[in-house]
């Protein structure tokens, strides 16, 4: 909720603290409840509730759309970020961090000086931060969202400080959360002192990411947690720094260049996006960045890339420090080259992509994709040639024309043979005599994407006198109750 009010203040102004709003995203009967500022929380309105629920019940409720890759991506910058105070933090299943601090909190002074300064560091960043430190993951999330906020847990009282807290602290999902409210078991502490073997028997079925008394011996300390920290971001950068200012960054390049590549074939991996940074002697810095189809390390593909680009970064009165980086990295392995001397097609043509995308520009060179559709309009779909690869095209498309009329053109039938194509039509003022014909193929209309009403449509492949060959279909039948008479359309020629 902290994001979204800094995001959206960029743009507009936010409603004032005592407006309960809350972020929706999509659920399986419409919106949900994603996230909901205090405002909310104070009337009671859960997590995961319906949105039109919540409405009738709030009128004034203030409903956004939660951008849920934006906060998948905050959290991911956030677990790398919070490495300032130990090497091993991870994420939690619930949106948290987790820190292994163990050998780390003399350098900060303490625990106690290391929880002030995390919740310092992340309200500069515009984030309340509640943390807590226990021996064990389980027991620090659960104090650090039911506890007080900034809580210190030692091994000799961690069954104490989580006896008072709900048993929802053990991060269960709703269902078991239930199950054990009808038990009569609403805090931990209760959950504990019960004869495990009856307990044991009754939640055999969950899985261990469910099972409460897992659960409870992680938090414990009686059975291990260990935590999975992701490895630390790699980042391959080259510099070049300079005795005296200089105008011209190409005779630069090629140096930068060789060490970048030199540096991503030990690692064995090839970059897909590069960028070039000057840094001018009055403080200002120009960048220029570059995108290939597929992972290359060859430094004469990749210096070609920037061919007509140079001259256009503005050099003031000079730089004296050049930086190229590896913004995205990919594998790729040290292989041989073929013996007989062959060049590698699928090379040749990723290499004829970077150029032509690094001269026209990225958002003019395109390929088709293909998507599940029954209407051939919506089949085909352009996507940027750097940002994958061409798919094979579906069976069905390979009796279809090559190419598609968008929007199908209407023709004038003269003649049309009952439940059948047309003996004469009229396009673009042409008259056209039909030879031979072959269908129809059916196409009904989708009923979870068309408008109610819409028509189905009857494909014919047309060949007419002059031997062109047509692909025809008619819109609707007589009869259908969905419109006047049937219209007939032209839209696609073969080959």
């Amino acid at each position: 909720m902290e994001r979204w009010r800094r995001v959206i203040a960029q743009y507009r102004s936010v409603p004032g603290n005592d407006v309960p709003v809350v972020l929706s995203r999509d659920g399986s009967h419409g919106p949900v409840v994603h996230g909901l500022s205090a405002a909310a929380q104070a009337r009671g309105i859960d997590a995961g509730a319906r949105v039109v629920d919540v409405q009738a019940i709030h009128p004034d409720l203030h409903v956004e759309p939660a951008d849920l890759e934006g906060d998948e991506a905050l959290i991911q910058r956030l677990v790398h970020w919070a490495r300032r105070w130990c090497p091993w933090t991870a994420r939690d299943v619930d949106h948290g961090l987790l820190l292994d601090v163990t050998g780390c909190t003399h350098l900060f002074g303490g625990e106690a000086a290391m929880l002030r300064d995390i919740r310092a560091r992340f309200a500069l960043q515009g984030l309340t931060a509640r943390v807590a430190m226990a021996p064990t993951p389980g027991a620090a999330q659960a104090l650090a969202r039911f506890g007080s906020g900034a809580q210190i847990c030692t091994a000799r009282d961690v069954a104490t400080a989580l006896a008072p807290l709900p048993v929802v602290a053990l991060r269960l999902d709703a269902q078991t959360t239930r199950l054990l409210d009808r038990l009569g078991l609403k805090t931990i502490g209760a959950l504990s002192d019960l004869p495990r073997a009856a307990l044991m028997r009754r939640f055999a079925s969950l899985k261990p990411a469910r099972n409460p008394l897992i659960l409870l011996d992680k938090a414990l300390g009686k059975a291990s947690d260990p935590l999975n920290a992701p490895p630390d971001h790699r980042h391959f950068m080259t510099r070049s720094r300079l005795p005296e200012p200089v105008i011209d960054p190409a005779p630069h390049l090629p140096a930068l260049v060789d060490d970048l590549c030199t540096l991503l074939a030990r690692a064995e991996l090839g970059a897909r996006r590069l960028r070039l940074t000057i840094y001018r002697i009055d403080g200002d810095w120009r960048a220029l960045g570059v995108a290939t189809a597929r992972a290359s390390r060859d430094p004469s593909h990749l210096r070609r890339l920037f061919d007509g680009k140079l001259e256009n970064i503005d050099s003031g009165f000079g730089f004296d420090l050049l930086t190229l980086e590896a913004l995205a990295c990919e594998p790729l392995s040290l292989i041989q080259d073929h013996l007989e001397g062959k060049r590698d097609p699928s090379a040749d043509v990723a290499g004829l992509l970077d150029r032509l995308a690094a001269k026209l520009g990225a958002d003019k060179v395109s390929w088709p994709d293909w998507q599940e559709s029954h209407r051939p309009e919506r089949v085909e779909r352009r996507v940027d040639a750097l940002q994958g690869t061409p798919a094979a095209a579906p069976t069905l498309l390979r009796d279809r024309p090559l190419r598609l009329l968008t929007p199908p053109e209407e023709v004038r039938v003269i003649y049309a043979v009952p439940e059948g194509p047309p003996s004469q039509f009229n396009w673009r003022r042409v008259t056209y005599k039909t030879m031979r014909h072959a269908g129809p193929e059916r196409i009904a209309p989708e009923w979870w994407r068309d408008r109610p009403g819409t028509r189905l449509r009857d494909y014919y492949k047309v060949e007419v006198e002059g031997g062109q060959r047509f692909w025809l279909y008619r819109e609707g039948v007589i009869h259908d109750g969905r419109g006047a008479e049937p219209r007939w359309f032209l839209h696609g020629m073969f080959a």
